[in-house]
């Protein structure tokens, strides 16, 4: 056993941002499970929805750009300890690694199809590629990586217009690399994947984090940095507004004038995320980059139940979906539902049918129990990786 006086520094802001998209995200999958509409309506319809439903899956678009953008930030803050040949390294092996959890860890967390014929490639496959990426570029000097995530993230639309040529069938390496069509890529019979998350665009705000992360080293003062995060955050969402604005560039979608303004609204703030657009991105890290400016130097009893869940992300990440997944098993029978349902061909997830599920305002007591439950267990882990260093830690 290692001696109690071992510890981590960490930065207090930074786990507390990772910690609230974490509890969004929760709220996000308890949805999927638990609101009865969630397999066959889009939340965002302006047509279809209603503002509590759109309010609620459009605050949870947070969580995969910032938790990207806060993994690569965290990366750059590996030179301090670590020298680059060593963080090459580490980033092979842990991305290599999170892809496996991907396909088996997750994958049968969503489904629960203990066949394992379907994998599907999320946010864990994609932080996993864009490690491996870095893996290779963490030897060019952090303004080239920074310079080079930006290029992706405001260029990678283009791609767009590929796309949308009659006719354009994508094929795996594209499906991989920009546009998903939820094609089922078949590598034995019976088995195979679909990607949800193509790696490019993630791979941009990836490697722009790794670049902003500099403004993080002691080097860098308290006002320096905040003064940046405000600029960078204000910069984003003008941006943002100006590109919208233009109906064009920067989303494949466009945005049309409702006869109530509240619709036209939440048309305009309909923006992509599979993969994520260059709106996306600046509607979600810009904002999220002045939540971190305010966040400096501030502490609360809040910020410090957040900042729990932030230090073991991805800790949390696997048990929340095994607890929902089993919860909706055993609400699935108590709600009247036999073997017959535990299989829909209109869902990948098995004990999910269609037709199962509650009104929205259940499935928000179901996230916060859920979120409660998962906080000792966070908190007690968090504890045993400040005060040991087994080599495996740095996996979990």
């Amino acid at each position: 056993m290692q001696p109690l006086s071992v510890s981590r520094d960490r930065i207090y802001s930074i786990d507390v941002l990772r910690g609230l998209v974490m509890i969004l995200m929760a709220l996000d999958h308890v949805r999927d499970f638990f609101h009865q509409p969630a397999m066959t309506e889009d939340p965002l319809n302006v047509d279809t929805t209603f503002p509590l439903l759109y309010i609620t899956r459009w605050i949870t678009h947070f969580c995969a750009p910032v938790f990207v953008f806060l993994s690569g930030l965290s990366v750059c803050l590996m030179q301090e300890r670590k020298t680059t040949k060593q963080i090459s390294g580490f980033l092979l092996k842990r991305g290599l690694w999170l892809i496996l959890v991907e396909i088996t860890l997750v994958s049968f967390a969503l489904s629960f199809n203990p066949m394992m014929n379907v994998m599907i490639l999320q946010v864990i496959w994609a932080i996993g590629i864009c490690f491996v990426c870095l893996s290779l570029l963490v030897f060019l000097p952090w303004q080239a990586i920074l310079g080079l995530g930006v290029l992706i993230i405001c260029s990678h639309n283009l791609l767009d217009y590929i796309e949308a040529k009659p006719g354009f069938q994508p094929g795996l390496g594209w499906q991989l690399l920009h546009q998903t069509r939820y094609t089922f890529f078949e590598y034995l019979p019976g088995h195979g994947f679909i990607v949800i998350y193509p790696f490019l665009p993630w791979l941009g705000i990836m490697l722009a984090g790794y670049g902003l992360g500099r403004i993080f080293r002691p080097d860098v003062s308290a006002a320096q940095r905040k003064r940046i995060l405000v600029v960078a955050g204000i910069s984003m969402i003008a941006v943002f507004i100006a590109v919208r604005l233009l109906n064009g560039y920067g989303d494949p979608g466009t945005w049309e004038t409702h006869p109530h303004w509240v619709a036209t609204l939440g048309d305009f703030m309909n923006v992509q995320k599979y993969p994520p657009s260059l709106l996306y991105t600046c509607a979600t890290i810009g904002p999220a980059l002045l939540l971190l400016a305010w966040m400096e130097g501030r502490k609360s009893a809040a910020m410090d139940v957040a900042k729990v869940y932030g230090s073991v992300p991805f800790f949390y990440y696997i048990l929340h979906f095994y607890i929902i997944h089993l919860l909706c098993v055993i609400l699935f029978f108590a709600s009247g539902y036999g073997a017959d349902d535990i299989v829909s061909p209109q869902t990948l997830f098995l004990f999910r049918p269609p037709t199962f599920g509650y009104p929205l305002w259940v499935a928000y007591l179901i996230w916060i129990g859920i979120v409660a439950l998962l906080y000792p267990l966070c908190k007690r882990y968090a504890a045993y990786k400040r005060t040991h260093r087994h080599w495996w830690l740095s996996y979990l």
